[in-house]
Order: C-alpha cells, then sequence, then structure tokens
C-alpha cells in the first residue's frame, strides 16, 4: 500500500467514517489518509502526493468521487472508489461495494482500464449530471439531513410545483426536440443512485453520453416512470426522449444544475462534451 492514498469526505454515511478508518488502519496497519473537510484541501492532498501515489482512493458519494477524479484526468494515475455516500450512482456502476477487503484486493491486483467522463460548461461530471427538475431537488436536498427518505419527500414536494424549463438547441439536427421539459439529464452511466436507471443503455467507455428529455407527465404516468425507471426499463416514449451524443450546445432558462448529485450555478449556453478514455479506474 506503499503508493496508494486515501482521501475520505467525513461529511458522507451520515458523517460517521470512523468505523471505516478504523477498519482500514488495522488491516493495513500505516495508510497514507487524508480526511478532507474542503475541495480545495483535497485538492492540495492530490498534488501534494501526487508523484509518489499511483491510485487514490475516494471515500465518499459521487461529488466526492468527481472531486478526486478531476485531478487524475489524462494521467495514469488511478482511481478507485469506497462508497459512502446517499447514492452511490458510480460507485454501483463501477462495481465498487462497501466492502474493504474485495476493495484492497483490488488495490493488490493493481488493474485498470480507461473510461469516459464529460464536461458541461468545462466543469467535469463522471456520473449524470442534470437541470431542470432534478437540479432543483438537489438543491433543496441539501438543505436536509440527506438520505433516501428525504430525497423522495423532497422529490414528491417539488414535483407538484415545479414549472417546466425551455430547451433551445443551437445544432439545426437537434432544433426538433426545442420545447418545455421537466428535466434534462446527461448520462455517462446509466443510473443516479439508489438504483434509478435514468439512462439504461448508456455506456461509460462509447465515446457518447445519452442526453434524457423528459417532458412533465401527468399523476397517472409516474407510477409507470418510476417502475420503468427501477427496473432499468425506461425508454423512448411521448414523454422521455434519448439522444446519444459526443457534443451539443444549447440554452435552457435556469441556472440550477447538478454535477454528479452537488448543486452547481451554470449559466447559458450550455456546451456538453465527452472526454474519451479520460480517466483511468480499478477494476
Amino acid at each position: 500500500m506503499e503508493k496508494v492514498a486515501f482521501i475520505i469526505n467525513p461529511f458522507s454515511a451520515k458523517k460517521n467514517y470512523q468505523p471505516f478508518l478504523n477498519e482500514l488502519i488495522k488491516k493495513v496497519g500505516n495508510p497514507l489518509y487524508y480526511v478532507s473537510e474542503s475541495i480545495q484541501g483535497t485538492d492540495d492532498f492530490i498534488q501534494n502526493n501526487f508523484e509518489k501515489i499511483d491510485i487514490f482512493v475516494a471515500i465518499g458519494g459521487d461529488g466526492t468521487i468527481s472531486t478526486v477524479a478531476r485531478n487524475l484526468i489524462n494521467t495514469e494515475k488511478v482511481l478507485a472508489i469506497f462508497p459512502a455516500g446517499s447514492g452511490n450512482g458510480f460507485s454501483n456502476e463501477t462495481k465498487f461495494s462497501k466492502n474493504l477487503d474485495e476493495l484492497l484486493d483490488k488495490i493488490k491486483a493493481k488493474n485498470s482500464r480507461k473510461i469516459d467522463t464529460f464536461t458541461v460548461n468545462e466543469r467535469l461530471s463522471i456520473n449524470v449530471s442534470g437541470t431542470g427538475f432534478d437540479g432543483k431537488v438537489v438543491k433543496e436536498f441539501e438543505k436536509t439531513d440527506r438520505g433516501f427518505k428525504n430525497y423522495i419527500k423532497v422529490s414528491l414536494k417539488t414535483f407538484f410545483n415545479y414549472k417546466p424549463i425551455k430547451v433551445k438547441f443551437s445544432d439545426e439536427k437537434y432544433q426538433q426536440y426545442n420545447g418545455k421539459y421537466l428535466m434534462l439529464n446527461i448520462a455517462n452511466t446509466r443510473q443516479f443512485g439508489n438504483n434509478a436507471y435514468i439512462a439504461p443503455n448508456a455506456s461509460k467507455s462509447d465515446g457518447l453520453v445519452d442526453m434524457v428529455l423528459v417532458k412533465k407527465f401527468p399523476l397517472t404516468y409516474s407510477a409507470l416512470f418510476a417502475f420503468r425507471m427501477f427496473t432499468k426499463r425506461l425508454k423512448d416514449d411521448s414523454y422521455v426522449t434519448y439522444l446519444p451524443v459526443s457534443e451539443i450546445e444549447f440554452k435552457v432558462n435556469t441556472k440550477n444544475w447538478h454535477l454528479d448529485g452537488e448543486f452547481n450555478k451554470i449559466k447559458s449556453p450550455i456546451h456538453v462534451k465527452v472526454q474519451p478514455s479520460s480517466l483511468n479506474i480499478l477494476i
């Protein structure tokens, strides 16, 4: 474990990271680890140890993983994960579990592969990012104690009061999709987290992302939408449209976005671009 560093988000997993740290110290001995309380702190730790470390392990949710990953883009350094977030979408999609022994075995084997990432106005995303309904949900969700139950409560409350966003594409071939939508998502992998599959056919290694356009649907459709999302069966229909793209530009009349589940303010026009095979991840 000489060339491995562990970066812990102390605010993930209901702020209960100590059991993980105790187990890590017990099994590894004297690991290099950093308990980070800020994005800048994480960036500084990685840069200060960049030359001597081969594998950086992110302990947290998708936001934590994305923060670590952005320091490793287009390098040979390897990202590993111990999931400790509320949704863990990216961890699920890259087959990392909450089993420390499994993680340590992977680290010892040192096998890795390159996957795609993408940017939204040059801000990195590794999993799923979006605007509209779910951007608003993330903003309100961050005011709670998090957790799946609070996410559902916030989602239901937001749904009934939310006015659709207006989307206008720059490229003529996409202008037929101009209109009002409940939400717009950019999916590099299949799920938000909690096994909610917004883009069941998305691949993190095909040079494309799936743009998912969802029109505001009636309450009578909501149960079917939820059923399809949690059973990997969402597909194109009168309310859902999938556009596989490598790069796209559009305007939207809101600045509220989430990038990998973290709230961001982003001004239009929006430029989305895939970065093929840009992140080296442990397998």
